[in-house]
């Protein structure tokens, strides 16, 4: 007996990256051009999108800079506008970007609460709904190719006091927004699924790992260690490819077991 063995080629996709410009979204952007898609890069930082850009394309691949602000629907708009206007119909969104707060419960500033709000729970909204407009506008009911991966949080599903309430809150909003959107969309042609990741090293984190208390919190991990972040590459690409057939409204937490 025959098996056909999957793979990932996403030849053909246009897909858009939000939050590229460092972090999970900076190497979303090159896993995804180097499987062949076409990819969008978003976020605010104009001067490390330009260099990504500059290297994606270096390596061969194809890749398009667009200064996005995910809480601004205009922005938003705008930046789907111009990938669409390079690539044409954009077909799998990655709404990445996401901000951390650095005060606990007591000490937030109230316009810090409402920045994380603004980024981690409108950005998502916003970014997956124009994403959903423009699938169903180009056929995605028939075709059933659209794809829309929301990137979560472990903090949506466990209590980290090194999480700020907000975040945690803006992360389990997410988890379920991804949910209701899947069931909402699913004749539509739209799989949308959420990934889970843990904690890694990324600039979200910083140096908290290297100081005492992160080595005390990273010890009661039960493999006392942070993975690669390159656990997060075959997740991403099954969501992104034709292999999400008959994926919609999962949740894929991505740990090494930090939530056991």
């Amino acid at each position: 007996m025959t098996i056909a063995v999957p793979d990932f080629d996403l030849t053909g996709r246009v897909a858009l990256v939000t939050g590229a410009s460092s972090g999970f979204g900076a190497r979303f952007s090159r896993l995804l051009a180097a499987a062949g898609a076409k990819v969008v890069m978003g976020a605010r930082r104009a001067d490390r999108l330009a260099a990504l850009e500059a290297e994606i394309r270096a390596a061969g691949g194809e890749a398009l800079a667009v200064n996005m602000d995910v809480t601004d629907e205009a922005s938003t708009i705008a930046a789907y506008d111009a990938g669409e206007a390079a690539f044409g119909p954009i077909d799998t969104i990655i709404a990445n970007a996401g901000i951390a707060g650095d005060h606990v419960s007591l000490d937030a500033p109230v316009e810090e609460v409402d920045r994380i709000m603004a980024t981690n729970q409108r950005g998502v909204f916003l970014t997956a709904r124009e994403g959903a407009k423009r699938l169903i506008a180009n056929g995605s009911a028939e075709r059933e190719h659209g794809r829309i991966v929301i990137i979560g949080s472990i903090t949506a599903e466990r209590a980290h006091v090194a999480a700020a309430a907000t975040y945690s809150a803006t992360k389990a909003g997410v988890r379920q927004m991804g949910k209701v959107m899947a069931r909402e969309w699913a004749r539509k042609g739209i799989s949308v699924n959420v990934i889970q990741p843990g904690y890694f090293i990324t600039e979200i984190v910083g140096e908290m790992f290297e100081s005492e208390g992160g080595q005390r919190f990273m010890s009661g991990f039960p493999r006392k260690r942070l993975h690669d972040v390159s656990s997060l590459d075959v997740p991403l690409l099954m969501f992104c490819s034709d292999h999400a057939h008959g994926l919609t409204g999962s949740v894929l937490t991505v740990d090494d077991g930090q939530t056991l």
